[in-house]
Parts: C-alpha cells; sequence; structure tokens
C-alpha cells in the first residue's frame, strides 16, 4: 500500500469527524477501515491510528491555520477543504517521516480530486503560509542561539 493511498484512506476517513462527535467518530472510523477489504490488517490500521491521531489535535491544527487563514477561519471553511487541511498541517508538524513540500503537494492532489475549482489554490495558499510561518520561527530560534 502507498502513502498516497493510506493519506487518502485517512482524509476519507477523518471527513467523517465533521458530522459526529469523538465517541462517534471513533466507531464510524473503525467501521470505515473495517470496510476496506483490499487493505492489508497493517495498512487499516495506520489509517486509523492517523486518523485517530489527527482527530485528537484537531483543535490545535486549527488554530495554527486560523493564524494562517487570513479571512477564512476554519468554521468558515468547506469540510473537503478544513479536512484536508488538518491532515496535511498535521503531517507537517508532527509527522517526521513527510517533509513539507511533500504534505503541501499531496493535499493540493486530494483538493484536485474532492474539491472544488478553486481549493487546490486556497489549499496550497494556506498552507504555504503555514510552512513558511514555520521556517521564520526557526530562524527566529537559530538567531536565539
Amino acid at each position: 500500500m502507498t502513502r498516497r493511498q493510506v493519506r487518502e484512506h485517512t482524509f476519507k476517513a477523518l471527513f467523517q469527524k465533521e458530522f459526529c462527535d469523538h465517541e462517534e467518530y471513533q466507531e464510524r472510523c473503525e467501521l470505515y477501515v473495517g470496510e476496506l477489504p483490499e487493505l492489508p490488517a497493517e495498512g487499516k490500521e495506520e489509517i486509523k491510528e492517523r486518523a485517530l491521531l489527527v482527530e485528537h489535535r484537531l483543535e490545535e491544527l486549527d488554530g495554527k491555520l486560523n493564524m494562517v487563514a487570513e479571512g477564512w477561519k476554519t468554521r468558515r471553511m468547506g469540510k473537503v477543504e478544513l479536512t484536508i487541511l488538518r491532515l496535511a498541517a498535521y503531517e507537517i508538524f508532527y509527522d517526521e517521516q513527510v517533509p513539507a513540500k511533500v504534505a503541501i503537494n499531496e493535499a493540493v492532489e486530494l483538493a484536485k480530486i474532492y474539491g472544488g475549482e478553486d481549493s487546490p489554490g486556497f489549499i496550497n495558499a494556506i498552507l504555504g503560509k503555514l510552512v513558511k510561518g514555520l521556517d521564520e520561527a526557526d530562524e527566529t530560534d537559530r538567531e536565539c542561539l
């Protein structure tokens, strides 16, 4: 199973979060992953684990996105775009195996498939600002040393 497949299924599992509370989400995530017969057991576990890790950090991720999304706070964003942004932000900040550029590119690709016409550009702009802010923070930290 490729990373792209894991990411896409994680996106689909996370998208369900927009329609239920935490307890119900865990059940829905389990059901979704269980209904993927073409995936090996370790792939299913990885998808479920990643989805729940992102879900656990939603408030923090939304805060980071709100800081850079001028005029487009998370409560105003489309559910598809918000889910893609949350997943990408998680990868940028917490998944050391995924370079930021890869996370952005993959998010844009998901937006092309599942989002509207303007979604890829919107996703790219928000994540670009997020990474730029991260890079600037790193430079400030290095200057303090």
